[in-house]
């Protein structure tokens, strides 16, 4: 089992900035032989896929619409995963969750996901 733990989130301004970082743990997981995902939960909608970096290479892959003001990297030596989130807007509101993914190319569903953090909070003000 691994164990996430996410950070970072905050009350921001529209057309700010924050970055996120989902940090992993576990007694018998290898970090680069999984892939990390963000989800995002805003109030009465559905959990939506944000992006994720792939196992092995860390390569970042994005949800629909996520490229362009979100950006993902990977930190093998702090098993650690970010999201740097960029000119923020008031619908980016949500709680923040990562998630491990055993598989192999670009999991985005909840169900490819198995281990989930408690998530962060984060709010933009307009």
């Amino acid at each position: 089992q691994v164990q996430l733990v996410e950070s970072g989130g905050g009350l921001v301004q529209a057309g700010g900035s924050l970055r996120l970082s989902c940090i992993a743990s576990g007694r018998t997981f290898t970090f680069s032989k999984v892939a990390i995902g963000w989800f995002r939960q805003a109030p009465g909608k559905e959990r939506e896929f944000v992006g994720g970096s792939r196992r092995n290479d860390g390569t970042p892959y994005y949800g629909n619409s996520m490229k362009g003001r979100f950006v993902i990297s990977r930190d093998l030596a702090k098993k650690t995963v970010y999201l740097q989130m960029n000119s923020l807007k008031f619908e980016d509101t949500a709680i923040y969750y990562c998630a491990r993914s055993d598989l192999f190319g670009d999991p985005q569903t909840m169900g490819e996901f198995a281990d989930w953090g408690q998530g962060t909070q984060v709010t933009v003000s307009s």
